[in-house]
Parts: C-alpha cells; structure tokens; sequence
C-alpha cells in the first residue's frame, strides 16, 4: 500500500504526555477490550460509504440507514448508475444527506473508472475521492485492510487535548502527536477505543470525570464542567 508522502508537520508534545500515554493505553486496553467500529459493514465499499455518509452524523443514523441503500446499490457497480436524486431518499435521514448523495454518486463512478469498481489499498487514492480525506481514508485502510493508522474524529482530537496528550485542533497534528506516543501496532485500536469512550464518559459538555477510569491522571485539560 502507498501511504501519503505528505510528511506530517513537526509537533511539540505536551509536557508529561510520553509518561500518561502508557496509562492510558492501559487503561484503554482494560475498559474496552474489543473495541472497533460501530459502522456496520461487509465489504471495504460498504464501509467507505459508511463513513462517507457518517461524517456529522451518528453511528447509530448510519448504520439505519445504509441496509436498505446496500441493498439497491450493493458495490460501486451498481451505485455508479445512480443519480444523486436517487440515492437522496435512502439517505435523507442522515444529515446533510444532498452533499452527500452528490459525493456518494461521484465516488462510486470513479471507483469503476479508475479502479475496477474496488476500494483501492492505497491511501492518496482514497483521500482523492469525492467525499473523502485523511481520518476517511484511515478509517478505510485500518478496518478493511488492516493497516496500522489513527482516524481523528471530532472525540479521538478531544480525547487527545484533555488528556493532555496533544496541544492542537488540527486533526493531522493529532494524529502526527499520537503516532509519537503510542505503539504503531496499537493504532487501530487506539482510536477505536478514545471514541468509545468519548461517546460513553468524556463527554464534550459535561464529562463524567468522576465516573472514569482515567481521573487519577488525566489533567482534565480545558474541562470547565462535570457531570
């Protein structure tokens, strides 16, 4: 697989963040032992539509919707036929679902135009399809294919600055910070199991600090209230 050869940009790690990441690794490892993605899916297609269509919206909408999508369009074969109006109405439970459908219809032509309808293993490849970027890609690539990467969503980047294990709000530079601190082969799993928990306990409003594991270390950076 060709990874990116866009180098990541140079970070500066927060103070005591090489000595918590063990810990929190841990403590991952311990509360959420299987940890994986909750988009439901068969084949590498059905999950780069699935996280395509999960960007600003939930899990649990995505995995409502996309049974019956899967059923009329099952690979980029069939969806590359389809007209975004088409493809609205079995989406348009999911936000900004136009955008969507609109990203969805192109990806599925340039699939079969460009790489026999199959997701490629390739990580530039996928970030040029419409709809795509770099957590999509790693999404794609860790799951469908296995290869070690961190998909930075809005609660693995949240998890990261309150833990006190990176500075910044840029995505990639998360991403590039946590690389330095975890194991390569704990990646996938690594952020699997920060949104688990961001989705169950460090709630972006009001975490449950009290109730997590963590709160003997974790510097609770930015936290203003507790639930």
């Amino acid at each position: 697989m060709t990874r990116s050869s866009r180098p990541a940009a140079p970070t500066r790690l927060p103070a005591g963040a090489r000595q918590r990441a063990p810990q929190v690794l841990a403590t991952l490892e311990g509360t959420y032992p299987d940890a994986r993605t909750e988009l439901n899916f068969s084949t590498p297609f059905e999950l780069l539509v699935a996280t395509v269509l999960s960007a600003q919206a939930t899990d649990v909408s995505v995995n409502a919707a996309t049974p019956a999508l899967f059923a009329r369009y099952p690979d980029a074969h069939a969806m590359g036929t389809a007209l975004p109006e088409d493809l609205e109405p079995l989406i348009r439970s999911i936000g900004l679902y136009r955008g969507k459908a609109r990203n969805l219809a192109a990806l599925a032509r340039l699939l079969v135009q460009r790489h026999g309808g199959e997701v490629p293993n390739d990580f530039d490849a996928v970030v040029a399809l419409p709809g795509a970027g770099r957590k999509t890609a790693n999404v794609v690539l860790s799951n469908a294919y296995g290869y070690p990467a961190i998909a930075v969503d809005t609660h693995v980047g949240r998890l990261a600055r309150r833990l006190g294990l990176s500075t910044h709000a840029n995505p990639d530079k998360v991403e590039a910070d946590l690389q330095k601190l975890f194991p390569r082969e704990r990646w996938v799993f690594l952020h699997h199991a920060l949104i688990l928990h961001g989705r169950r306990v460090c709630h972006a409003r009001t975490p449950d600090c009290g109730g997590c594991a963590m709160q003997g270390f974790c510097p609770q950076v930015g936290v203003t209230a507790h639930s």
